[in-house]
């Protein structure tokens, strides 16, 4: 059994593993190659997350899902640079939106170069991104393109949060079906599509990594609270400081409403507060650590993950579906 990817992903196959981890250096050397330029300062600010490594989620299972067709495909590759860079570009612009410091362990864009700076060099692996699509051919340019588009407005009705009467809970997983669940989506798509597989067996695979999207980012909620901040490669507390209302947040908001609790009242009021002071948020990452509500997130984030595993049983058995499987438990196993 050997582990390869994210989060220790083992696969038992040595041919699968072997194209597995062919498809993601390759991806890689893409994905270096389209962060290139002729202004060198361009170059290092393109490169300075790419160089920092990452999970490389979106390409594992671009990878993975290639296998239900011929994961030899000339579009494999590509596509998987397509929604890793398109992924990059959007950390590059919510570091800016979350003032966040750093990224991957290392120091954010926006914190070493400024927002200005950071929000263009988004644009620029955007725009490479597309150039690269472009290649792929009509189809793969719309369906890139309404992902987009769900992921964007994911991120505005984030920001402008649940309109009056709508349960901010139901809300929040409409958010990350959008802002994450629809690239995670698109990479088992443009893996299984772009390798020839059976539409069937695309649409089947593209409901797996919608479901298995909102589970890794709740995954990723429990996370910036839970963390020392080594496994999410951010400062924990960067949601709770700048007040997004991630899961664990809306779980107590919920049970305060229900049942009426002083010491839930008490740390809705906490985190109401400024907690740009590192005491005070210090003080609400131990509460919330202690609180029911972020064991609650935990069980949202089995729920998903469950559901994405459901998802794949129309599918034969065989290694990549082993593997799949096994990513759910993955994402599970990052929430604790």
């Amino acid at each position: 059994m050997t582990v390869v990817g994210p989060f220790g992903l083992s696969v038992r196959d040595q041919a699968l593993e072997a194209d597995v981890q062919a498809g993601l250096a390759a991806v890689e050397e893409g994905l270096l190659e389209a962060t290139k330029s002729e202004v060198p300062f361009i170059t290092e600010a393109a490169q300075h997350l790419v160089r920092a490594g990452g999970k490389r989620f979106r390409p594992l299972l671009v990878m993975l899902t290639a296998q239900f067709g011929d994961p030899y495909a000339p579009g494999v590759v590509p596509s998987a640079v397509v929604v890793e860079l398109t992924h990059l570009a959007t950390l590059y612009h919510d570091d800016v939106m979350d003032e966040a410091a750093v990224r991957r362990g290392v120091d954010s864009a926006n914190a070493r170069w400024g927002n200005s700076l950071a929000v263009l060099t988004g644009d620029f692996l955007f725009a490479r991104a597309s150039q690269i699509l472009a290649d792929l051919g009509p189809e793969a340019v719309r369906i890139q393109a309404e992902a987009f588009e769900r992921l964007v407005t994911g991120q505005i009705l984030e920001t402008a949060g649940p309109v009056d009467g709508r349960d901010p809970v139901e809300h929040y997983l409409d958010v990350l079906a959008g802002k994450t669940g629809s690239l995670i989506a698109v990479s088992c798509r443009f893996g299984s599509m772009m390798a020839g597989a059976d539409e069937s067996v695309v649409d089947v695979l593209t409901q797996y990594g919608e479901r298995l999207g909102v589970a890794f980012q709740l995954a990723d909620d429990v996370l910036d609270i839970a963390s020392e901040g080594h496994e999410s490669g951010k400062t924990p507390g960067t949601d709770l400081r700048e007040g997004i209302p991630t899961m664990p947040v809306l779980r107590l908001r919920e049970r305060a409403a229900r049942l009426g609790l002083a010491e839930d009242a008490a740390l809705c009021e906490l985190l109401d507060s400024d907690l740009a002071d590192d005491e005070r948020l210090a003080e609400a990452l131990a509460a919330l650590r202690a609180h029911p509500a972020l064991e609650q997130a935990r069980r949202d984030t089995v729920r998903f993950a469950e559901e994405a595993r459901a998802a794949l049983a129309p599918l034969p058995e065989c290694d990549a579906k082993a593997a799949l499987t096994e990513l759910c438990d993955a994402v599970v196993h990052r929430a604790g």
